[in-house]
């Protein structure tokens, strides 16, 4: 998959070592500073405080940033479940149609559970292209399977089976607009810029002359920033929504 095909916060690894980078480059600046112009001689304690609090302003927003992914991670996998339970119950309202119609729409409804489980499994956008192309058609084809029988038959039984279609193409697209809301790249920036500011602060209190301590903040930090861009990113890393459910109607058996 190319590099490019997503914004830098879906690639968490690539991620990780671009924040570590920018963070060790705001180490050595400062401690190159501190070294040579010693601008803070004799402000130690003001520097000691004005890092702590710059970390704890960071960690605080590390914080809520990891909620916030935290949240959406468990607003996808609830919507997998909402989506697999209106398609099950569509699998059973459809054999109260007639014959021919519930043939087809049970057919059709099989290809769209198979399409619906790629979704959540494949990476590649061009991939994810075809697959939305061939659900929407799939989509178009069971609404007009539906809607032929209730045009020759307005029954409670035919209503339920329309009720149960609509609930099928709701759960897609509440699912589909889940997987697209993304924590904003300004949240990104402004941890980056604190990040940054911590260990500039860092290496102009750092007064040892290798101060290989420096290296610890930025790897430290760069951890959580991969947390939160893999959970966040739904095919950008190992955490992800998997289709158990869906994936459970297709085999019962498992």
């Amino acid at each position: 998959m190319d590099l490019f095909d997503r914004p830098l916060e879906h690639h968490p690894l690539v991620l990780f070592a671009a924040v570590l980078v920018v963070q060790g480059i705001g180490a050595y600046l400062g401690h190159v500073l501190g070294k040579r112009a010693n601008v803070f001689a004799g402000s130690e304690r003001d520097l000691n405080t004005i890092l702590g609090a710059t970390m704890t302003l960071l960690a605080l927003i590390i914080g809520f940033t990891f909620a916030m992914a935290l949240n959406r991670y468990d607003q996808r996998k609830d919507l997998e479940v909402a989506e697999a339970t209106a398609i099950s119950a569509e699998i059973a309202r459809v054999d109260l149609l007639p014959t021919l119609a519930s043939s087809q729409a049970r057919e059709l409804l099989s290809r769209y559970l198979q399409q619906r489980i790629l979704f959540y499994q494949v990476d590649g956008p061009a991939q994810l292209e075809q697959i939305r192309a061939q659900t929407e058609q799939l989509r178009a084809a069971l609404w007009s399977t539906i809607t032929r029988v209730v045009s020759s038959a307005r029954d409670p039984v035919t209503a339920l089976a329309v009720s149960g279609m609509n609930n099928v193409l709701d759960s897609e697209t509440q699912a589909d607009a889940a997987w697209r809301f993304h924590i904003p790249v300004a949240v990104w920036l402004l941890m980056l810029l604190i990040a940054f500011a911590g260990n500039l602060l860092l290496g102009l209190s750092e007064k040892r002359k290798h101060a290989a301590i420096l290296l610890i903040l930025p790897v430290v930090v760069s951890i959580p920033f991969y947390l939160i861009a893999d959970i966040d990113s739904p095919r950008g890393g190992p955490i992800r929504v998997v289709p158990v459910n869906l994936t459970h109607i297709m085999s019962p058996s498992r």
